[in-house]
């Protein structure tokens, strides 16, 4: 089975940016799954597996810190790595707490498919 990549962004325009950067990095995905907010990717999880995670972190409904507050609280989908996705300006604390929570890395828009590639690269 090839690789799948779950893209969690309130915004569609944003997941079609953040799908092309991983085709531009050089991270070819089979399978490209996307959940408007938190809540619609763990319903998501429920029938399938990515084998890695790219979230906002604030969305409507469920925002990523809590996706990922919920995700740990699940054995099935825990261990899968999540990579927050956060604006220049989004503040560190929410960075900090989202990689205490489990988070295993943090891309910064606007970014560049070598930043893309650097976080994610040693993930997969």
């Amino acid at each position: 089975m090839g690789k799948a990549v779950l893209i969690i962004d309130d915004s569609t325009t944003m997941r079609k940016i953040v799908n092309r950067s991983l085709r531009q990095a050089g991270l070819e995905f089979d399978t490209v799954l996307e959940a408007g907010d938190g809540q619609e990717a763990i319903d998501l999880l429920a029938s399938q597996k990515p084998d890695i995670i790219l979230s906002d972190i604030n969305m409507p409904n469920m925002d990523g810190i809590e996706f990922l507050k919920t995700k740990a609280a699940d054995a099935s989908i825990k261990d899968i790595p999540v990579v927050m996705v956060t604006t220049e300006g989004g503040s560190e604390d929410m960075v900090e707490q989202s990689m205490s929570l489990g988070a295993s890395g943090c891309v910064k828009k606007p970014f560049t498919p070598d930043q893309v590639n650097e976080v994610l690269g040693p993930l997969l």
